[in-house]
């Protein structure tokens, strides 16, 4: 991906999905636990382990539970503490965000969050998509120092928002990277790219792995799936970038 404009970045909620990014060209992992919360904060060992064995950008999210993004005061004092962790694991950036009860990003508090990170980058997650006014929210963003916002414009997906997307990519004017994300597939990614003109692009190219245990307890009547990145998908998403003219 080094000779090109676009830039993938994806998901990765286990260490596998970490080596799987790397081998297929990803430029950066958003490092998440808790999938089916749309991702919270991975444990110290996770970030750890992925900090010593990849090379690519690491980007743990910041997000001490599922839900909303309107957080007390203990829930900040937590944010605080695992962008430290970060920080001294060597991680190269964050992804978080926080809003105010009104639906306005908290710039206080996001200022006391990225002065923290600092050196690290700092990404503004899908937050942005609960607030109120996306134009006041950008500038509020790019006040605070943010490097880029993770966005569906507003809407469940990014082919919903793409209209806002595009809005957001020129109003942002190179000041801040705009990143579409949410149901970003080797199907219709060049159409984002090319509808929005946005250079980085974010995925979670899920599949769901069956158990490798050869014992299963019948009477739990489960079925122990995990998400894993899939290969093949991340190759053929670069693959549909490579192939934009640019």
């Amino acid at each position: 991906m080094s000779n090109m404009n676009f830039k993938l970045e994806v998901i990765a909620f286990d260490i596998e999905s970490c080596f799987i990014a790397q081998q297929c060209g990803a430029i950066r992992i958003e490092l998440c636990d808790n999938q089916a919360e749309g991702g919270t904060t991975p444990s110290y060992g996770f970030i750890k382990q992925a900090r010593e064995k990849i090379s690519i950008q690491l980007f743990p999210i910041i997000r001490p539970r599922g839900g909303d993004f309107f957080y007390t005061a203990d829930e900040f004092e937590i944010m605080k503490t695992d962008i430290e962790i970060c920080k001294q694991l060597g991680c190269d950036g964050i992804v978080t965000g926080i809003l105010k009860s009104d639906g306005s990003v908290d710039k206080e508090r996001m200022k006391v969050l990225a002065n923290r990170a600092y050196p690290m980058s700092v990404t503004f997650h899908r937050a942005f998509d609960r607030t109120k006014d996306a134009f006041k929210a950008l500038e509020d963003i790019i006040e605070i120092g943010c490097e880029r916002i993770l966005t569906s414009g507003q809407k469940p997906t990014a082919m919903e928002g793409i209209d806002l997307i595009r809005e957001l990519v020129n109003k942002a004017d190179n000041r801040i990277i705009i990143m579409p994300g949410s149901g970003i597939k080797s199907d219709n990614i060049i159409e984002v790219a090319k509808k929005t003109k946005a250079q980085e692009f974010h995925s979670s190219a899920r599949s769901f792995i069956s158990s490798k245990m050869e014992y299963h307890q019948e009477s739990m009547n489960e079925n122990l799936k995990q998400v894993q990145l899939n290969e093949k998908e991340v190759l053929n998403l670069i693959s549909n970038l490579a192939s934009i003219e640019s």
